[in-house]
């Protein structure tokens, strides 16, 4: 299915983020995981969301408007040496405040590579959205580069290092390949299923 599709806002800020109070669904992993490979398979579009053979190009919030009635947000990727240490040291308190204070976003999709284990930063951000409450789904990529076969085995080995117990992985962990389209459609699905009612979905901070 094609969607309308806009891009509203490349933003550094939170002052150029958009202010229609649309929903938000954020995508987050590293460099190079296929962020914008899996946006554009979502979207249905081929060259929509900036793809580069340079890991770690996207330092900015870029919003995509999709029908008018949502937005998926494509975060910075993490874990990149060859970015500049300027750029990493500023990845940390963008994505953090844009993640705990950004009041239309209801969940938020980690990006990670189903060939191989979660690294630290992945399990790091898992932690962080757990212990900010903040509802969000695992993606492993890149399914086409392993055979089917080997899935379970992957995704199991992906589910242990992120902590998720056997029910949250059977509800929130995803093999897919934006190449073949595996599972695209499940995701997409859970996307709409969580942006229907435009309700927000706070931050709840945990206790001090």
């Amino acid at each position: 299915m094609s969607h309308r599709v806009v891009l509203a806002a490349n933003a550094g800020r939170p002052a150029e983020y958009p202010a229609d109070g649309l929903p938000e669904v954020a995508f987050a992993g590293r460099s190079n995981v296929g962020k914008s490979s899996l946006i554009n398979a979502l979207l249905d579009r081929r060259r929509f969301a900036r793809t580069s053979n340079t890991p770690g190009r996207t330092q900015r919030l870029h919003f995509y408007r999709v029908d008018d009635r949502y937005y998926l947000v494509d975060l910075p990727g993490y874990g990149f040496a060859k970015v500049p240490i300027e750029v990493r040291r500023a990845w940390g308190p963008m994505v953090r405040t844009y993640l705990s204070t950004r009041g239309p976003l209801v969940g938020v999709v980690q990006v990670v590579d189903l060939r191989h284990p979660p690294s630290r930063e992945d399990c790091q951000l898992a932690d962080w959205l757990a212990e900010y409450r903040i509802r969000h789904w695992v993606v492993a990529t890149k399914a086409d580069k392993i055979s089917r076969g080997q899935w379970p085995a992957h995704l199991a080995t992906m589910a242990k290092g992120l902590g998720l117990d056997a029910a949250a992985a059977a509800e929130r962990l995803f093999a897919v390949s934006a190449v073949q389209r595996d599972n695209i459609a499940a995701v997409a699905a859970t996307i709409a299923a969580a942006t229907a009612g435009g309700m927000p979905w706070p931050p709840t901070h945990p206790q001090e």
